[in-house]
C-alpha cells in the first residue's frame, strides 16, 4: 500500500495511506485474518477512520477533489468510504474488494467508479451483478474483468500476480483518475 501511495504521489496527486487497524500489523496470515476479522466487526470505528482522512485531505491539505482507491480488503472499504460520502468523493477506484450489491444503498452514490476483479477471483460474480445494478441505476462506472485472473493479480509481492492485467487495471486507474480529479 505504501508502493501505490508513493505511485499515486509520482503522478501528483496528494496521497494518503489510511491505517484502518489503528497501528496494528500482521506478520502471519492467522494474524492478518484477526485484524481484518475485527475491521469488519468494527465499521462504525473504520468508518470514522475514513471520514477523519477525508477530512484531513480537505481541510488541512486543501485537496479540492478526492478520490477514494482500495485493494482487497481496501477495496470493501473504498465502496464503504464512497456509500459514506456519496456527494463528496468524487471518483471510487476498487480492486476485488468484496461489494454491496443493495440497489437502494448503490443509488446514493453520485461518483463515477471503476472497478477490477479477475474471473478465478470467488468475487467475481459479485462484480458482474455490481455491474449491472450500477447499470440499472445509470451509475457512471466500469467494471473490467480479466480473463484467469485471481484475486490479488495487481499484488506484484504476491503469488497471485497477473503481470497484464496488472499492468492494464493501472493504466485505466491512472486515467480514470487523471479524468476526475485533475
Amino acid at each position: 500500500i505504501h508502493l501505490m501511495t508513493n505511485q499515486l504521489a509520482g503522478l501528483g496527486y496528494t496521497a494518503l495511506a489510511v491505517d484502518l487497524y489503528d497501528g496494528k500489523s500482521a506478520t502471519g496470515v492467522k494474524d492478518a485474518f484477526q485484524l481484518s476479522t475485527n475491521l469488519s466487526k468494527n465499521e462504525t470505528s473504520a468508518l470514522a477512520n475514513l471520514r477523519t482522512a477525508y477530512d484531513y485531505l480537505k481541510n488541512e491539505k486543501g485537496v479540492e477533489k478526492v478520490g477514494i482507491i482500495g485493494w482487497c480488503l481496501g477495496g470493501k472499504w473504498s465502496l464503504r468510504g464512497a456509500l459514506m460520502l456519496p456527494d463528496e468523493i468524487d471518483a471510487a477506484v476498487i480492486y476485488y474488494g468484496s461489494l454491496i450489491n443493495d440497489k437502494e444503498k448503490l443509488a446514493t452514490l453520485e461518483m463515477p467508479i471503476i472497478g477490477f476483479v479477475g474471473t478465478k477471483d470467488r468475487l467475481h460474480k459479485q462484480f458482474i451483478e455490481f455491474d449491472q445494478n450500477l447499470k440499472d441505476l445509470n451509475k457512471e462506472a466500469s467494471i473490467h474483468i480479466y480473463e484467469g485472473a485471481k484475486h490479488a493479480f495487481a499484488n506484484a509481492s504476491g503469488i497471485a500476480y497477473e503481470k497484464t492485467a496488472a499492468e492494464d487495471s493501472w493504466k485505466k486507474t491512472v486515467k480514470f483518475l487523471d479524468k476526475h480529479l485533475n
